[in-house]
């Protein structure tokens, strides 16, 4: 296996020559569709925060992975690498050039130093065009080949230097013709025809059969050795991360929750979120059980994440500074109902109907009873169910609860946004590090 350089932990010091890539505060929002109804009468739709306040240096020759799960905002901060979707706000500076600021005539200028590897090798390739004119292709829009001679000479040197050999029996080949592995090592020649100095890979081998992916993680360390190529890779893979990244991102919901050195990022995780993945890998011996300890619940829904730490739902660990907020109830519920089963459900759910109609981001909430039932039963509920769960991290999040006529009024402790902090030699967004807001 290539041997990797020496980098240093999350957001080292750099000379100015070292340092390639620097995101500063970067936010790229999306706004969803609404009816057109709505928008005649002035209703806007919700945002959702694909990337939420990201800021990382990535330095020449190195590997960073972005790993999380789907919805985690990674292919989306990769693109804006590229200048391919533009920053809301924040910027992406490219040897000292803000991305964001350029025009696209530009951009495109630019864009022969950045270039991606996509995720489906299958649908990378335009089926009509064989390979000399898919991987030449770059050539043409950059000028770089001067003549039809030059343009097949340096095809054929991207093919040699993937793999592809001999080069002579691929040029005429269609997308078709080609398996799994040879697609993507093609897909690989395109994107290091012009001579650039980024990569970014997005889900490289998560399309391949199983026998070929180390073989093209492998190709692409060699590559970056031989062509002193930096990657970003973007990943959900753990185990594939550890092989090839120097230095490891962890997102959720748009941003990063812990970033460091590899080797740290595995030895001792510092997020619970980082720890529930690293959990979630695989054993290869089917006889060794491994506790689990998966994060509860699914990722929340982008367009209304969860105040506070974003996390807080699905964590074990949880407490008062981490955003509770009175939606959390709903979710209580639906928990204590699952492993109460249908008699509990049918007994308790009439007197919780209003929790269907809260709104994200409520601190308190005044729960109207249903009519025919008095406040004190919804009281006793909510005593019963922390009695029942007493261990349950949303009892650490909530000030109280109370009658007050004919509703019950919950008051949640106020959340804090956790940031980055140095631990060791990761830095790591989680109250549970923090030596102020730590338990």
């Amino acid at each position: 296996m290539p041997t990797k350089p020496d980098v240093q932990g999350a957001s080292p010091e750099h000379s100015p020559h070292d340092l390639l890539v620097s995101l500063r505060d970067l936010e790229v929002h999306f706004q969803l569709r609404t009816s057109v109804l709505a928008r005649l009468i002035g209703g806007a739709g919700a945002t959702v925060k694909a990337v939420d306040g990201v800021s990382l240096d990535l330095k020449r020759g190195e590997v960073l992975g972005l790993v999380g799960e789907s919805g985690s905002g990674k292919t989306t901060l990769g693109r804006t690498l590229l200048g391919l979707v533009r920053p809301t706000s924040g910027t992406v500076e490219y040897k000292g050039v803000d991305l964001g600021s350029l025009g696209e005539r530009r951009l495109r200028t630019m864009r022969r130093r950045l270039q991606m590897v996509f995720q489906d090798p299958h649908a990378a390739l335009n089926p009509s065009m064989d390979l000399l004119a898919a991987i030449g292709h770059p050539l043409r829009i950059h000028g770089l080949a001067q003549s039809r001679e030059e343009q097949r000479r340096m095809v054929s040197d991207a093919l040699e230097r993937v793999g592809l050999t001999p080069a002579e029996q691929f040029l005429t080949k269609l997308p078709s013709e080609l398996s799994g592995g040879q697609k993507q090592r093609a897909v690989i020649a395109r994107s290091i025809i012009s001579g650039p100095d980024l990569l970014v890979a997005d889900e490289p081998i998560s399309m391949l059969d199983m026998s070929v992916r180390a073989k093209i993680l492998e190709l692409m360390l060699e590559l970056k050795r031989d062509l002193d190529l930096t990657y970003v890779y973007i990943t959900h893979d753990l185990a594939t991360a550890k092989f090839f990244c120097d230095r490891v991102a962890i997102m959720y919901l748009g941003r990063i929750v812990e970033i460091g050195p590899t080797e740290e990022i595995f030895r001792d995780p510092k997020h619970p979120y980082t720890q529930a993945l690293l959990k979630a890998v695989p054993d290869p011996d089917p006889s060794r059980q491994v506790p689990r300890d998966l994060p509860r619940g699914e990722i929340p829904d982008a367009a209304a994440p969860p105040g506070g730490c974003a996390f807080h739902p699905r964590c074990t660990l949880a407490f008062e500074p981490c955003g509770w907020e009175a939606r959390d109830l709903r979710a209580m519920f639906e928990r204590r109902w699952i492993k109460l089963g249908e008699d509990a459900y049918t007994n308790e759910a009439p007197l919780v109907t209003p929790l269907d109609d809260i709104a994200a981001g409520e601190q308190s909430v005044s729960l109207s009873v249903p009519s025919g039932r008095e406040a004190s039963e919804l009281v006793s509920l909510l005593e019963r169910a922390r009695s029942d769960e007493p261990d349950d991290p949303l009892w650490r999040g909530v000030a109280g609860f109370s009658a007050a006529g004919n509703a019950v009024d919950v008051q949640f402790r106020e959340g804090i946004e956790p940031q980055l902090i140095r631990a060791g030699t990761v830095e790591v967004a989680c109250h549970l590090h923090d030596p102020v807001l730590g338990p």
